[in-house]
């Protein structure tokens, strides 16, 4: 496949794996009234980033985080927030692309990913969202800007990298060659976008 051939397709499956990472954020399994949801929405972003690399899955996750701002009701605290927990927080799922190619690099790289978007929402929590404390959170009442974005954003997002973890184990054996993206011509280099 040419260079083009192989940037089209690349962008063509950005298009489709956003998509449906934008449908499945819909899917909400959990709502918490500060923002943040469990959805299997980051799975097609890690995928993506597995298959194509990292530059190609900081790029689709960005694009996902602005589609997040825009329809998903950005609640958000001012520009900052808007800037930190959506086009900054979703982009680091891409970081899951440093593990591509690897047989087992979906697992480590979902771990990296929602870690990395963990950090950024943890962040965010302590600088922006201080401004709500003291505020009750799961039964308790907390005071401490960075254990109450610990444990805020923590309730979310643990159960977000199981879930993915989860789908990952679910889809490995069926999609393996695709993942490892052993149905692409050159699966060692990912296309300059």
């Amino acid at each position: 496949m040419s260079k083009k051939a192989m940037s089209i397709r690349c962008l063509c499956e950005a298009a489709i794996l956003v998509a449906l990472a934008q449908a499945l954020s819909y899917v909400k399994l959990m709502q918490l009234p500060n923002g943040g949801s469990l959805t299997p929405a980051m799975f097609p972003l890690i995928l993506f980033a597995i298959r194509w690399g990292v530059k190609p899955g900081l790029l689709a996750s960005f694009a996902f985080g602005l589609l997040q701002l825009i329809f998903d009701g950005a609640y958000a605290w001012g520009w900052q927030s808007m800037l930190l927990d959506y086009l900054m927080a979703f982009t680091p799922l891409g970081l899951a692309g440093l593990f591509r190619g690897k047989p087992w690099g979906i697992f480590v790289g979902t771990v990296v990913g929602c870690t990395c978007r963990f950090a950024v929402h943890y962040v965010s929590g302590i600088t922006i969202y201080k401004i709500i404390a003291p505020t009750e959170v799961l039964g308790m009442t907390l005071t401490d800007p960075s254990f109450y974005s610990l444990v805020y954003n923590g309730s979310y997002m643990l159960p977000n990298t199981i879930l993915a973890l989860a789908l990952a184990g679910v889809l490995y054996a069926p999609l393996k060659k695709y993942i490892l993206a052993q149905d692409l011509a050159s699966p060692v280099s990912a296309p300059k976008p």
